[in-house]
């Protein structure tokens, strides 16, 4: 088992180490540096990244990643674990989902050593982190005042991308193409295998989705052989595949009163929220324009005409079904009485 180099750091088998990975400085002249948690067992075996926060303002995954590594009972029995829960760090400094140039960062890949910011952030990240791994898990979560149900996006015409998308073990799995410029599309031209996991909102915390997010990362590596298998006797839950989605979108502006919440069974036609004016009135039903399970929606209690309000997933499965796993999932996650970590 060679030693793995990191930028300027070489990391050996058997040994855990935090490095800085710089990149561009800020305007003051003060460094800035991607931070990276490399666990690495003495036994061969995969590689695996995890990586959060590619969208700056998208703040559940470093929480996870930090909750990940401080447990005591996370040892890692064979390959090698790179952490890396910063990636637009300019981005987290200023609570914005873009880079400093004003470039969304996960359409910038593979990036370029001699090109923009956000491509040369790509550049690195590419090159010194995702080159080296055999898998990878990116953690994000809905945009600025929109909230998503816990949910694995992957391309689940790779079988052994598919397999990995129903042991990470949230309720619902969604197979979604390769977008240009993304961090997956690189990720799978590197022969990467790759899950985005989607969850919460940003610039919040969500106990749910923290800690499904934990839970489905401990799930994978279980499955890969990197850690020991859990002595818990609970029953893991089949995924959902969804056959596709749709988002629902307002048809008038006004004020929100939102009826349904999210992974709440939805019915063609029904009502999932009244806008009003601010005189009283309601000015229009948002009805759904299909039957499915609802997995993202938007919080602001405002909304201009045009604008995605629900999104709305559907099945070949029965989805009551599937809401009922939703509330399963939930009660084995937030147990009541049980803190957060």
């Amino acid at each position: 088992m060679e030693k793995l180099r990191i930028g300027e750091f070489d990391i050996l088998p058997g040994e855990q180490r935090k490095i800085e990975l710089p990149v561009a400085k800020l305007y003051t002249d003060a460094n800035v540096s991607l931070p990276v948690h490399i666990i690495r067992s003495k036994k061969p075996g995969p590689t695996i990244f995890v990586s959060a926060a590619v969208h700056g303002d998208e703040l559940n995954g470093i929480e996870i990643i930090r909750r990940l590594i401080k447990q005591k009972k996370f040892k890692i029995i064979k390959g090698t674990v790179i952490a890396v829960p910063m990636v637009n760090v300019y981005g987290v400094v200023n609570q914005s989902r873009y880079m400093p140039d004003r470039r969304d960062l996960n359409r910038c890949f593979p990036g370029s050593a001699k090109g923009s910011l956000a491509g040369r952030v790509a550049y690195i990240f590419l090159n010194e982190i995702v080159k080296h791994c055999d898998y990878g898990i990116d953690l994000h979560t809905g945009a600025i005042h929109r909230s998503n149900l816990p949910q694995i996006r992957a391309d689940m015409s790779d079988i052994e991308t598919k397999e990995l998308a129903e042991v990470f073990g949230v309720p619902v799995i969604l197979n979604s193409n390769l977008v240009d410029g993304s961090l997956r599309e690189s990720a799978v031209k590197n022969k990467t295998k790759i899950l985005l996991y989607e969850a919460g909102e940003a610039l919040r915390f969500d106990e749910f989705s923290i800690r499904a997010g934990m839970k489905g990362i401990l799930n994978v590596l279980q499955h890969l052989g990197m850690t020991r298998k859990s002595l818990s006797k609970k029953k893991r839950l089949a995924p959902f595949i969804a056959n596709g989605s749709q988002w629902v979108r307002a048809n008038a502006s006004g004020i929100v009163h939102n009826i349904v919440n999210l992974g709440d069974q939805i019915t063609k036609g029904q009502i999932l929220a009244e806008i009003g004016s601010p005189y009283g009135e309601v000015i229009d039903a948002v009805k759904a324009t299909r039957s499915g399970i609802l997995i993202g929606k938007q919080n602001i209690p405002l909304v201009q005409e045009g604008e995605a309000m629900f999104h709305i997933a559907y099945f070949s499965e029965d989805d009551e079904d599937i809401a009922e796993q939703i509330e399963n999932v939930q009660e084995l996650l937030l147990p009541e009485n049980n803190g957060t970590n």
